[in-house]
């Protein structure tokens, strides 16, 4: 079965990464700047237009689009549903679940990866092509899927960012932790996160947050507290009073 003709609309890390996943698994890419699909001659051809363009941009480069009774115009944006794409006959999206910083990297973890797809079953011979696997998630609850996506990936960076703060105070590089939140992910992979639970919190140990309110600084309470209160949701407590104050689980 010869692939798809496919148009990657945007050359940034998302654009970059699938254009070189795809053209690794030997599918016919080619990639635009977003300006250059209003040329209907541009997407001559094509039966797949990826848009990887930010968000806010991808409505826009959709009208700008020729509308094409067989070709497939979809986004790459975890956040949006299929609306955003206007009035094409045939629209997708698919939206991987792996972190891309480049596009050599990129295009080595859409290998395998998790992609939420939705609209038309093209979106879904990208995924098969690229062995990765899908779930479905339905326009009403994109939000909702992409705030589970930003807090697996953009919160815990931040938490980490965190990490490194408070172990500078102890003279600790956050190189030390790294394994630990290694073996912690490979534990909620095995169990689930309320079974990989362990520390203080699920103990119900609160003279040791209280140590550890007295140690790191004031301007990390709040982010410290917050997330030991929804670590006691997930252990089952509730967070008593520490450091001089609470916060809701």
């Amino acid at each position: 079965m010869t692939p798809p003709v496919s148009v990657v609309v945007g050359a940034g890390r998302a654009g970059g990464s699938f254009a070189a996943a795809l053209d690794a698994v030997g599918w016919d890419v080619s990639v635009l700047h977003h300006r250059e699909v209003a040329r209907p001659e541009s997407l001559a051809g094509a039966d797949l237009v990826l848009l990887c363009v930010p968000d806010a941009a991808v409505g826009e480069v959709a009208a700008s689009m020729e509308r094409g009774p067989d070709r497939v115009v979809s986004h790459c944006a975890g956040s949006l549903g299929l609306d955003v794409l206007g009035d094409h006959p045939r629209v997708g999206s698919v939206h991987p679940l792996v972190a891309l910083p480049d596009p050599r990297v990129g295009a080595e973890r859409l290998r395998g990866a998790w992609f939420a797809v939705s609209g038309d079953p093209l979106v879904g011979e990208v995924v098969a092509a690229l062995g990765g696997r899908t779930v479905e998630v339905p326009d009403d609850r994109r939000a909702a899927y992409h705030a589970g996506a930003v807090v697996a990936s953009n919160h815990l960076v931040a938490l980490l960012g965190q990490v490194e703060r408070i172990a500078a105070e102890a003279g600790v590089p956050l190189e030390a932790f790294l394994d630990l939140t290694a073996s912690t992910l490979a534990n909620v992979a095995e169990l689930g996160p309320a079974e990989a639970l362990t520390g203080p919190v699920s103990r119900g140990d609160w003279a040791t947050l209280e140590r550890h309110l007295e140690a790191i600084p004031p301007a990390e309470h709040d982010a410290y507290l917050a997330m030991a209160a929804a670590a006691a949701t997930l252990a089952g407590r509730t967070l008593p009073p520490v450091g001089g104050g609470s916060v809701d689980p």
